[in-house]
């Protein structure tokens, strides 16, 4: 089966500007106090119930940080770049390649799962079955934390990390994935918006916390 096209130009998009992008934001965390106050009220929240997945995981810092935090936690990315480098920077922890849309996981075997900055390449009239399968993967009680950039609108990144890519980012409003997150059988625990920060952002920046019941 023929993937789509925006997966495939992800993936390029990511392994082109691994290392750059590795190298870039390596500190970013420690700059990000909002940030590190959700993940780390996440940790508390999902504590050692059992595994985590970093659900694009990238070069690895979140599930990094989040390991510090005491969780058993995973990484997943979509890019073999970007997996290479997480292993290079975090060699005492697993990363694979694999999919949003298609885990590598039994049903209700996560506690936790991330999806930092991770739904923005998708489509957002594709985003309903890559939530769906987010919400398969967490066992009762297990919670989903999402972050994204709030807005409306398609972005064409041409340039980014210091590399010429071809990449589309979207802007997801928080009800909107609020929305997706109920539809997949999801209770929204909490959602936090905030404004601009440091040179990465040029939008305001959503956080959604959801846990399955159960």
């Amino acid at each position: 089966m023929t993937e789509p096209a925006f997966v495939t130009e992800t993936r390029m998009a990511y392994d082109t500007v691994a290392d750059s992008y590795a190298e870039e934001l390596r500190s970013l965390l420690d700059d990000s106090p909002w940030d590190r106050a959700v993940l780390t009220t996440f940790a508390e929240l999902v504590g050692g119930n059992g595994p985590v997945g970093d659900l694009g995981c990238g070069p690895g810092r979140l599930t990094g940080y989040l390991a510090s935090l005491g969780l058993d936690v995973f990484g997943v990315d979509l890019s073999p770049g970007m997996v290479d480098a997480a292993r290079r920077a975090h060699p005492g922890l697993r990363f694979e390649v694999g999919s949003m849309a298609a885990l590598d996981a039994e049903d209700g075997s996560l506690a936790g799962a991330v999806a930092w900055y991770s739904l923005i390449h998708t489509p957002p009239e594709e985003l309903a079955p890559v939530v769906a399968e987010l919400a398969r993967v967490l066992a009762p009680g297990g919670r989903l934390l999402t972050g994204f950039h709030v807005g409306d609108e398609r972005r064409h990144i041409s340039h980014g990390y210091g590399h010429d890519i071809s990449l589309d980012a979207y802007r997801l409003p928080p009800d909107f994935v609020a929305e997706l997150c109920l539809a997949a059988g999801l209770v929204v625990e909490a959602r936090l918006v905030r404004e601009p920060q440091g040179p990465f952002e040029k939008a305001p920046q959503a956080y959604l916390l959801a846990r399955k019941p159960g």
